[in-house]
C-alpha cells in the first residue's frame, strides 16, 4: 500500500513577509503525521490567486493525495482562497444558503452592538456562503467557513488562517466523508526522538555510514538531524514494518555515543533535570547568563519544590556583597576565572542552604575578550554540598545571545551529570 502524502498551502501575505509567523504549516503537519500521512510540502503565498492557483497545480503535479489551505477565507478583497480553489477544481461557485444562514446569525449581533452598514454585512456574508459546487461546507468558528472539496481522486481541505479558528475546525474536517476515506489507506507512521550534547553532527553522519555498512538498512526508515539550541535532535520516523531497523538504529546510537545521548525517548534536559532535583535545594549564581539558567529551572510547573533562589551577579561588588567572593580573588583571578565561578557556586550553596549549586560567569561580548580570555569564555561550577563537583570553563561560539543562552544550557547539563553521577563528556 503506497503512503498518503499531503502539501500545505499557507496563504497570506503577512506571513510571507515575515510580519506574522507561520503557525498553521507546521500544526496541520504535525497532526498529519500522527494520522500516518507524509507531508511533502509547505508552501506560502502572498494573496494573490493565480501564485495560490500555481501553488495547488504545483502540489496537485507533485501527486499528493490530501491538499490543505490555510488564510484567504473571510469577507475582504483579498480573501479569494474558495474562489481559486474553485477554479482550480473545475467547480462553479454555488451560494449554501445553510451556510449563508450560519454566517448571519453569527454576524447579526456584531451588526447591532458595533452599528455596521447593514448592506455591507450582507454582502460579506454572501461572499462567505459561496462554495465550489459539491464541496462540503464546515461550520465557521469565527465568520468564515472552511470547505472540504473532492476532485480528481484529491481532496482539497480549505481552512481559515487564524489558529484560533483552524485549530477547533480541523476534527469537523477529518470526520467528513471524503477524509475519512483518504485516511483509511493511511498506515500508522511511528517515530522517536533521541537528544545529544557536546558532539558535533559531523559524528552523527559518520556513525549513519558504519550503520548501513554494517547492513542497517537505512533508507527504510526516515532519519533527520537539527542542531536547536545547542542540543542535536535526531529524529527517526517510520512504518511497522521497519520497527526492527528503527530499533537497530537506536541502538547504533547509543552504542556509539554513550557520553553524548542523554535521551532515548525525546524527553528534554529540562525534564531530565527537574526530575533529578526532586528532594534537593539549588542554589543558582549567574552572571554572564543573567538569569537564564534560572528562567529555565522555573519554566516547568512544581519548580519551587526544589528551586531555593539565584542572584544574579553581574557586578564585582554583587559577586563579594551577594555571594562572599572575595574581593581580592577576584582582583586577582579576574572576574571571568574558574577559581571565580567555584567561588560563586560556594556561596550560592551557603546563602541558600541548598543541595546542590551551579555559577556561570563569562565572557558574552560583544566587547570585553582578551587573547588569554576571548570572547565566549565561560567557566562553570556545579556542586553539590557534600563537595563534589562539575568546572568547565568551554568557549562558546556565536554571538552574545549565543553565548548567553548556550551557558545556561551548559549549566544544565553539568547539573544534570552531578546529579546523575554520569561520565562527564565535556
Amino acid at each position: 500500500m503506497s503512503p498518503v502524502r499531503a502539501g500545505i498551502v499557507v496563504t497570506g501575505t503577512e506571513v510571507l513577509t515575515g510580519r506574522i509567523a507561520d503557525r498553521n504549516g507546521p500544526w496541520v503537519s504535525e497532526r498529519l503525521a500522527e494520522l500516518g500521512v507524509d507531508v511533502a510540502h509547505i508552501l506560502v503565498v502572498g494573496d494573490r490567486p493565480d501564485d495560490l492557483e500555481a501553488a495547488l497545480r504545483f502540489i496537485a503535479g507533485e501527486e499528493m493525495d490530501l491538499i490543505v489551505t490555510s488564510g484567504g477565507l473571510g469577507p475582504t478583497a483579498d480573501d479569494l482562497t474558495a474562489e481559486v480553489v474553485a477554479r482550480f477544481a473545475g467547480r462553479e461557485l454555488v451560494l449554501d444558503e445553510a451556510v449563508e444562514k450560519k454566517i448571519e446569525a453569527i454576524l447579526r449581533g456584531f451588526a447591532r452592538r458595533f452599528k455596521f452598514d447593514p448592506e455591507a454585512v450582507r454582502e460579506a456574508n454572501r461572499k462567505q456562503a459561496m462554495v465550489p459546487e459539491g464541496s462540503i461546507a464546515l461550520d465557521p468558528v469565527g465568520t468564515a467557513p472552511g470547505l472540504v472539496v473532492p476532485f480528481d481522486g484529491r481532496v482539497v481541505v480549505v481552512l481559515p488562517g487564524p489558529p484560533r479558528e483552524l485549530r477547533p475546525m480541523w476534527p469537523a474536517a477529518l470526520d467528513t466523508e471524503p477524509v475519512r476515506e483518504l485516511l483509511e489507506r493511511a498506515s500508522p507512521l511511528r517515530g522517536y526522538t533521541l537528544r545529544m550534547f557536546g558532539v558535533p553532527e559531523s559524528e552523527i553522519a559518520k556513525s549513519m555510514r558504519e550503520m548501513e555498512a554494517e547492513g542497517i538498512a537505512l533508507p527504510q526508515v526516515e532519519i533527520t538531524t537539527c542542531l536547536r539550541r545547542g542540543e542535536i535532535e535526531i529524529d527517526v520516523r517510520y512504518r511497522d514494518e521497519a520497527a526492527a531497523t528503527a530499533e537497530a538504529v537506536r541502538a547504533g546510537f547509543a552504542e556509539r555515543h554513550r557520553r553524548h545521548l542523554f535521551s532515548l525517548d525525546g524527553e528534554t534536559i529540562d525534564s531530565q533535570v527537574a526530575g533529578l532535583l526532586k528532594g534537593r535545594r539549588l542554589g543558582l549564581a549567574e552572571s554572564c547568563s543573567g538569569g537564564l539558567l534560572a528562567a529555565r529551572i522555573t519554566d516547568l510547573p512544581g519548580a519551587s519544590a526544589y528551586m531555593a533562589g539565584g542572584v544574579v551577579s553581574y557586578s564585582n561588588e554583587a559577586k563579594a556583597n551577594l555571594l562572599g567572593v572575595d574581593a581580592a580573588l577576584i582582583e586577582e583571578q579576574g572576574a571571568v576565572s574558574p577559581e571565580v565561578a567555584e567561588a560563586m557556586a560556594l556561596g550560592a550553596l551557603e546563602r541558600f542552604d541548598a543541595d546542590v549549586s551551579v555559577a556561570i560567569t563569562g565572557v558574552a561580548g560583544p566587547e570585553g575578550g582578551t587573547e588569554s580570555k576571548p570572547l565566549g569564555y565561560v567557566c562553570l561550577h556545579a556542586r553539590l554540598a557534600d563537595g563534589t563537583a562539575i568546572a568547565r570553563d568551554p568557549v562558546i561560539p556565536g554571538d552574545r545571545a549565543d553565548i548567553r543562552e548556550r551557558s545556561a544550557l551548559v549549566g544544565m547539563h553539568l547539573l544534570r551529570i552531578l546529579l546523575s553521577g554520569e561520565e562527564p563528556p565535556l
